[in-house]
């Protein structure tokens, strides 16, 4: 196996290289996407409930924002309502979209390498592909080579196009997959911290 990679030419090792980079991307982004990181539900209805009546307590603020990445999103709008009482309902929701601009750059970190290393591979493994075929058939013009040699050189330069689309589908799903959870999470957050914001002003006009 080691032989027929290294007899496929110099563009198999990039490709080698995008595999494993595609690999540990994907690992990662799996990791940091656990839905109870991220997104833990059971969170909001116990932090709406107290701001029924009134301001979680500082250290329950800390503890919610380093609970997940949705209390640390909920902390914020606590803690500016906590530092301006009167603060408007705009102010709040542009302090709101801020921070959670910051939590989407964070969600979607590496997204768009992932689709780029898959778009690279298939490319790359093309270009091996050409590579192997223009010297082959340099080789065949200059020496002369029997029917059989000759088709053995083709099928070893198309090792690169394979190996390409090997490491280019696994990364195109999973990077529609990881996608598609990125924006769930999005989601949620985004429903928590509008009802966030309707509970606080809510307490608001009760003071």
């Amino acid at each position: 196996m080691f032989d027929l990679i290294v007899s496929a030419g110099w563009p198999v090792w990039p490709l080698l290289a995008l595999s494993v980079l595609a690999l540990g991307l994907i690992l990662e982004r799996v990791w940091f996407l656990r839905a109870h990181h991220l997104a833990n539900e059971s969170l909001i209805e116990p932090v709406l409930a107290q701001c029924h009546s009134a301001l979680p307590t500082q250290q329950q603020t800390q503890a919610m924002a380093s609970s997940s990445l949705m209390g640390e999103l909920l902390a914020v709008g606590i803690e500016r309502v906590r530092q301006q009482p009167s603060v408007s309902d705009a102010s709040l929701r542009l302090s709101l979209e801020v921070e959670g601009r910051v939590m989407a750059a964070r969600i979607e970190k590496h997204l768009p390498l992932l689709a780029t290393v898959a778009s690279t591979a298939t490319l790359m493994g093309l270009l091996g592909t050409v590579i192997g075929m223009i010297e082959i058939f340099s080789a065949q013009a200059q020496q002369g080579q029997q029917p059989a040699q000759l088709a053995q050189g083709i099928s070893i330069a198309l090792y690169n196009t394979a190996l390409g689309l090997l490491v280019a589908i696994p990364s195109l799903l999973a990077w529609r997959w990881l996608k598609s959870r990125a924006d769930q999470h999005l989601m949620r957050l985004e429903v928590a911290c509008e009802r966030l914001v309707q509970q606080l002003q809510q307490l608001q006009r009760q003071r």
